[in-house]
């Protein structure tokens, strides 16, 4: 297996957390390449005591830049990833921060994959099932029925990718009847029956995303980002409420406190977004992996497991033969 190329810049913690991860990564038997400035990543090698190769990119997008500066700034770490994925010298990319800029470098240096209309973000959810998908994450604000169903085709290549055989595929609108929704859901939904190569559920409710009803809920990309960060507030408020509640009051609530904290600490692991490392970028000719830009070292790690997982399992090669049977 290539390596798997990490833009050590990106991120707000860059390039502490992303070589962090890297060299955790690499005491597992991931290979790992890092690109940027290597006097920058030489001398956090040497403060983090570890040694791992560099490919040097003499620019690097901050979370400032616009998204289309990755034009600009044609050295920049991010745009070497890709083309290093490119020139076969990498596996795949991992770059922590900015999401648009890595949207932008996927889509001008490697390019959509053919049939592919608009690349989709994939966002991983907890749920009373384990995981639940959600496409798209972010990456498509406004958009067209058919391409929910690209989402739902390439969403699908993924999870078996992750090793669901047979995922279920739900579109996510106000209620579970065919005839609900907005004029979006309503066009899409005939589409996704028709659809071969796809188990279509129906359409699912916002509580369905974390009952785990479906294996993926496929919507336009402005509600699956409303979905993605009221699920990151709400999980982060929750556990605010309960640190409140369990450190005041009696002594025999800071006791319960006590005898319930492993348990507390077990749920939090399981909502964490560190677990999840990275959302995939699907639908560009590589796998691409985008995480949180105030990510740590073990979501990096998390990152690049994931991104290891997905190209073993041929990704890209199982995209592409869902997107064929489109044009048949």
């Amino acid at each position: 297996m290539k390596p798997i190329a990490i833009d050590a810049m990106g991120g707000d913690h860059a390039p502490k957390v992303t070589v962090e991860g890297a060299l955790l990564a690499h005491k597992q038997g991931i290979p790992v390449v890092l690109v940027g400035p290597t006097a920058v990543l030489k001398q956090e090698l040497q403060q983090q005591g570890g040694d791992l190769p560099i490919v040097e990119a003499p620019e690097y997008i901050t979370m400032q830049d616009h998204a289309t500066d990755v034009r600009k700034k044609r050295r920049a770490s991010i745009n070497v990833c890709m083309e290093l994925v490119k020139q076969g010298e990498a596996s795949a990319v991992v770059a922590m921060g900015h999401t648009g800029a890595t949207l932008a470098s996927a889509l001008f240096n490697l390019g959509r994959i053919q049939g592919v209309d608009r690349p989709t973000l994939l966002i991983e959810l907890p749920s009373e099932r384990g995981r639940t998908y959600l496409a798209d994450g972010g990456a498509n604000v406004d958009c067209k029925p058919e391409w929910l169903v690209q989402f739902a085709v390439m969403a699908t290549a993924y999870a078996q990718a992750q090793g669901v055989a047979d995922p279920s595929v739900g579109l996510l609108s106000i209620g579970e009847e065919e005839h609900k929704g907005n004029e979006l859901t309503l066009q899409t939904f005939p589409m996704l029956k028709a659809t071969p190569g796809i188990h279509f559920f129906g359409n699912v409710e916002g509580r369905d995303i974390f009952k785990g009803t479906t294996d993926i809920v496929v919507t336009d990309g402005y509600t699956g980002n409303v979905v993605l960060k009221l699920a990151e507030g709400e999980a982060r408020t929750l556990f605010k409420w309960v640190r409140e509640a369990l450190s005041g009051g009696s002594w025999l609530t800071k006791i319960g406190a006590l005898l319930v904290r492993g348990a507390l600490q077990g749920l939090r692991a399981k909502m964490d977004p560190a677990e999840y490392g990275a959302m995939p970028l699907l639908g560009v000719e590589g796998p691409v992996f985008i995480g949180h830009g105030s990510a740590d070292g073990r979501a990096v790690l998390s990152a690049i497991r994931k991104a290891k997982g997905v190209v073993e399992a041929g990704l890209v090669e199982r995209v592409r033969a869902g997107i064929s049977l489109l044009a048949r």
